[in-house]
Formats: structure tokens, C-alpha cells, sequence
């Protein structure tokens, strides 16, 4: 073994340990790795940053970015009232099916951030039902086309990288389709083994809301019953105004008539809900369109103390429309405009453009000021420019009109020039992380290819599998990518296995295909631990899941997703 080969080996088994048994961000180790092999001159700085700039890297950044306006469209708010209906075997169809092909179409990761709040919201069903089928869904889904997960087109960039022709849009479409039916069938039943984390208590809904029933709105003449609004979800009617006069406590049977006004008691994600139910107009609405949430807390020398929002003139002063209140866990009363506002009020606002112009207004008004996760949605208009504009980008592409990295570069600017995505939205989702691994691993997968590691990694596997054919080597590297996947992440997996896996192709002397296919499908086999693949782990502490329930619905479907995956490949990609 030369000493460049034995360089790469070290440098692949720190990155393994490290992953394995400390806490250090992959980005780290990879980046790491290219920084060596570029100070022990095992590769040139053109080619790290050609990595760095590969067009499949560019393509996800990309993809990423523009998810940011589809999340606020109204599009996951029918997903979110489609899983409100039905029993739970339904749901979880209904949710597996949506899910998957929202996830086939853009990154998966983001499908499920946009869709963990419309779960928590549901009316009907305990969200620890419901996440982690969400979670095994995108991943399912994801593997449809090209751009469905991260891992795809990290895949893709390795196999342009070694001079192959890109893979197809639909290239994986076929099988990814088998595994996906397959998988649902086994995850409804397997769903109901789920624990019923439900939480519905009223003391952690600390936030005041006021909503306005509009005067045609569907909710008059029934009663607060039949319209739903007793069952909301970590949301809790406390009152309302009519006339005014204040009716508290609301008895179920309570006609609503046009004009009410009803004051909720919730969490952050109640702004969302109340804008999701027809014929309610929320407190602010009409400043309300997609933008993103923040929290401020009112200083003890603010001048606003004493004052109601109207008095305040907050919206002038500020440029900025308070949408909830929150006063330690105190149960305010009264319009959301009359409560005077006192030193330690925590307040949610939607802000201007010129919110953040006024600094030192509001260094004097407030102690904190917090970026929130959580935005306001779309309107229907906005929403279908949003949904319209993506789908005629995937179209052109599938057309060869335009090449996809051109069409998300054009609708990107377009989405910041129209006002549907701001430059701090941008500058906080940017996926730094994902560039540094993509482009580092693109770099340390050069690197075993040229200096021959991967042959001999090849070569060790034809030997250890002699008498197996082909076929054998087939199920080495597919497994290698599964447990990869499971114990250091989906985009690790890929990285360290492609190579390996091209080369024992070339090694066998047949189509590389099936080989990249194998590390594709084990890259997202990620079902039996939390933290193998992102949106496993997204849903971990939201559902309070343990170890156990991962291991419950993820080993069948991880058995059978393989075992699918495994006949499959061959006869779809054929290895002459």
C-alpha cells in the first residue's frame, strides 16, 4: 500500500470513529479530510473547489432555498385539514401518500418541517401517531426522482464526478415506487403500535390570540361545537366579546354570529392555526402574508408600558403588527387591542420591511428580540404564484427547456424580488453544512478513486465474496450503505460508500448502475434509529419518542424495503 492510499485509509477511519463514538459535526471531519489531502498535495485547489461548485451540489443549495416559500403556502394547510378527517388508518394513508409526493418533488427534510406543525395542530389524532409514519413517508418519498432527498443528488454528483452520465430525473422511480406501496402497506398497521403521546393541557398554552368572525364566514349560525373550535389542538377558547359584552366561560353550545370576537389561549403555532380556519380573520390578518415571525420582550424603560397597542400606535412607531400576547402564565382578558401592555410582556409580531431599520427605537422598547422558526402563510394568490412557478420549473426541466439549476436560480431571485422570501430568511436556512460535506466528500471520494484505495477496498470485497458473483457484491455494498446510513448519517453513508462501490463494479467488469443504485436505496434505508437520517430526528422529540418505538415500526419495514430493493435492482438496471 502506497503511502497516498494509506493516508486516505487513516483519514476514512478517523472520520468513522469520530462519527461513531464523539459528537463532532460531520462537516467538521470531512472538511478535515480535504483540507489534508490539499496541505499533503493529494489533490490540486482547482479540483476541492470544483467540488465545491459541483452543479448537483448548486441544484440542492438551490432546492433548499426556494422550499422556503413552499412551506408557507396554503398547499400544507390542506395537507394539515386532510388529516384532521377520517380514522387513523385513513390518516396515515392519506399523510403517507401526500407526504411522499410533496418529498418526490422537493427536499424531504423540509416537506417534514413544514408538515411537523400541521400535525401538532390536528384535531383528531395524538401527533405521536402520526410523526414518525410522516418521517419514514419522506424518506420513502424521496426516493422517487432525482431531486426527492439530499442524498440523491449527492449521489449524482459523484457519479458526474467519475465521468458518468447524469442519472435521470426519474432514474430511481420505478423501484422507489414499489417500496413506497410496499412500505405504506406495512406502516398503517404498524402505526397503531405507537405510544399516544398526547398532551392536552392548558397550562403550557401561555399566548393570547384574538380572531373576528367575518360577516360571510361559514362558522355563523352554528354552534362553537359543531364548528370545531372546543377541539383545537393546543389552542383553548377562553372568551367572547359580542356586542361588548364578554361571555366567558363559551359553552359548547354557543351560536357564533358575524362580528364575534373569540380570545384563544395557545402556543406559537396557534397564529397558524387561526389563519387555517375559513371565516376567521385573525387579529393583524390583513398585514399577514408569508412573512416570519418574531418574539420581542418589553423592556421595563419602554415608553409603550402603560399603553394598549392602539394607544401605542405600535404598527406606525414600529412597523410591525402584534399577533399574540403573552404575560408569564397569567390568563389575560379582554381584546387583544385593549390590554395594556406592561415591562416583561412577551409579544409575537410579523414585521415590516423597516422593522429593523428603527434599532435603536428598539434597543430602547425592548430587552429581546428573538427570530422565530414559525411563519405566517401565504394568501391564495401568493400561494398559487409560489406552487405555480415550482411546478413550471420541474416541467421545463422534464422538457429539457431549461435546465433545472437555471430554473431554480431564476424562480430563487424571483421569490426574493416579489417579496415571497427575504434575505434573512435566506441567510438563516442557507445549508452551509450540507455544502461543506457535499464538497469535502466529493473531494475525499477523489481521492480514494485516484489513489487507488478503492480498488483495493474492491478488490477485498470480490475476494471476501467469491462464489457469491456479482449478485453477492451487490448485496455487500447495499448493506455496507444500510449500516453506514444507521450509524453515521445518510450523507456519510454515500460518500464513503460510492466509491467502494464503483470500483468493485468495475472490478466484476459490469454496468456501474446497479452498483450506484445500491448505495442510492441504502443511503435512505434509514427506519431503525433516530439519528441516521434528518427527519428521523426532527420528529424524535416532538413525538417523545423512545429508542424502542423506532425499533418497532423501522426493523419490519427496514426487512422489507431491503428485500424489495435487493430483487428489484437487477432486473430494473441489469448488470450487462
Amino acid at each position: 500500500m502506497s503511502w497516498e492510499q494509506a493516508t486516505v485509509l487513516a483519514m476514512l477511519v478517523v472520520i468513522i470513529l469520530c462519527l461513531l463514538t464523539t459528537k463532532i459535526k460531520p462537516a467538521y471531519l470531512f472538511a478535515g479530510s480535504a483540507f489534508i489531502g490539499f496541505q499533503t498535495n493529494l489533490i490540486e485547489l482547482p479540483a476541492i473547489a470544483a467540488n465545491f461548485t459541483n452543479p448537483s451540489l448548486l441544484t440542492l443549495v438551490l432546492l433548499i432555498l426556494v422550499s422556503i416559500a413552499l412551506e408557507k403556502t396554503r398547499l400544507i394547510s390542506w395537507v394539515g385539514r386532510q388529516i384532521s378527517q377520517g380514522g387513523h388508518s385513513s390518516v396515515v394513508a392519506k399523510l403517507g401518500i401526500s407526504t411522499a409526493l410533496l418529498s418526490s418533488f422537493t427536499n424531504n427534510t423540509a416537506v417534514v418541517v413544514s408538515l411537523i406543525g400541521a400535525i401538532k395542530r390536528n384535531q383528531r389524532h395524538a401527533p405521536s401517531k402520526l410523526l414518525l409514519p410522516l418521517s419514514y413517508a419522506a424518506i420513502l418519498g424521496g426516493t422517487l426522482t432525482l431531486i426527492g432527498t439530499s442524498t440523491n443528488l449527492i449521489i449524482n454528483s459523484f457519479v458526474e464526478d467519475v465521468g458518468l452520465p447524469s442519472l435521470g430525473f426519474f432514474a430511481p422511480s420505478m423501484i422507489g415506487l414499489a417500496v413506497l406501496v410496499i412500505g405504506l402497506m406495512i406502516l398503517i398497521p404498524l402505526s397503531y403500535l405507537l405510544p399516544d403521546n398526547d398532551d392536552h393541557s392548558e397550562e403550557q398554552l401561555p399566548y393570547f390570540l384574538e380572531a373576528r368572525v367575518k360577516s360571510d364566514s361559514p362558522l355563523i349560525g352554528k354552534t362553537v361545537a359543531e364548528n370545531g373550535l372546543r377541539a383545537l389542538r393546543r389552542l383553548f377558547l377562553a372568551e367572547l366579546i359580542r356586542d361588548g359584552k364578554t361571555i366567558a366561560p363559551v359553552c359548547p353550545n354557543t351560536h357564533l354570529q358575524a362580528g364575534d370576537r373569540l380570545l384563544f389561549c395557545g402556543d406559537i403555532e396557534s397564529v397558524t392555526t387561526l389563519q387555517e380556519i375559513d371565516g376567521l380573520h385573525l387579529f393583524g390578518q390583513h398585514h399577514l402574508n408569508g412573512q416570519s415571525m418574531m418574539e420581542v420582550v418589553v423592556s421595563h424603560s419602554a415608553a409603550i408600558c402603560g399603553s394598549t397597542l392602539k394607544n401605542a400606535q405600535f404598527r406606525e412607531n414600529f412597523d410591525a403588527v402584534v399577533v399574540a400576547i403573552r404575560r408569564g402564565h397569567e390568563r389575560l382578558a379582554g381584546g387583544l387591542g385593549n390590554i395594556e401592555l406592561r415591562a416583561g410582556d412577551t409579544l409575537v409580531i410579523v414585521p415590516g420591511k423597516l422593522f429593523n431599520q428603527k434599532r435603536a427605537m428598539l434597543e430602547r422598547e425592548f430587552v429581546l428580540v428573538n427570530g422565530l422558526d414559525s411563519s405566517t402563510r401565504l394568501d391564495k394568490r401568493r400561494s398559487a404564484t409560489v406552487l405555480v412557478g415550482f411546478l413550471s420549473v420541474i416541467v421545463l426541466a422534464l422538457i429539457d427547456w431549461l435546465p433545472l439549476i437555471k430554473g431554480l436560480a431564476i424562480y430563487l431571485v424571483l421569490l426574493v424580488g416579489l417579496g415571497l422570501i427575504s434575505f434573512t430568511e435566506l441567510r438563516r436556512r442557507f445549508p452551509i453544512d450540507i455544502v461543506v460535506i457535499v464538497g469535502s466528500a466529493l473531494t475525499l471520494a477523489q481521492l480514494m478513486i485516484t489513489s487507488g484505495l478503492s480498488h483495493h477496498m474492491g478488490q477485498a470485497l470480490i475476494t471476501a465474496f467469491n462464489g457469491w458473483g456479482v449478485y453477492g457484491g451487490l448485496i455487500a455494498v447495499y448493506l455496507l450503505t444500510l449500516v453506514l446510513t444507521e450509524l453515521i448519517t445518510n450523507n456519510a453513508a454515500a460518500a464513503l460508500a460510492f466509491p467502494i462501490s464503483y470500483s468493485l463494479a468495475l472490478g466484476y467488469g459490469v454496468d456501474p448502475m446497479p452498483f450506484i443504485m445500491a448505495v442510492l436505496f441504502g443511503a435512505s434505508a434509514s427506519f431503525i434509529s433516530p439519528y441516521g437520517y434528518q427527519t428521523n430526528l426532527l420528529v424524535y422529540s416532538v413525538g417523545n419518542y423512545q429508542i424502542r418505538d423506532y425499533l418497532k415500526l423501522g426493523l419490519p419495514l427496514s426487512i422489507v424495503y431491503s428485500t424489495v430493493v435487493l430483487i428489484l435492482i437487477p432486473l430494473v438496471f441489469p448488470f450487462n
